[in-house]
């Protein structure tokens, strides 16, 4: 047998205990969670109205009709209340996602990669934290550059290039890129 789905607010609690979410993102997975919920509801009521109450020990009982699309404007503002109602009790934080973010990616991305991700995440980085990651951004890509080619700079144009791709694709700036896989120190 199935289980329930869960409300749109212990939904949302589930989403928070895992990790941190931006508004943004919440807000979309919870209106997943509110037409999926909407379709079930509607199916089971489509069926009870059809074939009588349903029997949980029959597994043709399981399979559910199509259902009508739910009311996107109610669930919209539904979801809406609940995200203000969680930010009101600190349970929310946008500021506190991109904490998170940052801290988390900070060891193997550059600034420009992070900054990506917050702003597909709907999060801006604030200002101290973009310069704090700026200063120590040279010595974040001279250490993952160290573990994955183990310190020695390249000898050959095409393995430098790699490297520099590698460094590139990390998120880190250019001048940084060039400055550690060129064997050049702080100038």
């Amino acid at each position: 047998m199935k289980r329930p789905l869960l409300s749109l607010k212990a939904q949302a609690y589930a989403l928070l205990a895992r990790r941190e979410h931006s508004r943004a993102e919440l807000r979309n997975k919870l209106l997943a969670h509110a037409r999926k919920r909407a379709q079930v509801e509607a199916a089971a009521a489509a069926r009870e109205a059809a074939q009588g109450p349903r029997d949980p020990w029959d597994p043709a009982d399981d399979v559910a009709p199509a259902a009508e699309p739910c009311d996107a404007e109610a669930a919209a503002g539904e979801v809406d209340a609940l995200l203000d109602e969680l930010e009101a009790a600190r349970r929310l934080s946008d500021a506190r996602f991109a904490e998170s973010r940052v801290h988390a990616r900070a060891k193997r991305q550059g600034t420009a990669r992070i900054k990506q991700e917050l702003a597909r995440h709907g999060v801006q980085m604030d200002p101290d934290t973009a310069r704090q990651l700026r200063e120590t951004e040279l010595e974040r890509a001279r250490e993952v550059w160290r573990r994955k080619y183990g310190g020695e700079p390249a000898t050959e144009p095409a393995e430098r290039a790699r490297q520099m791709r590698f460094l590139g694709g990390r998120g880190f700036a250019g001048d940084v890129v060039r400055r550690v896989v060129g064997g050049r120190e702080d100038e």
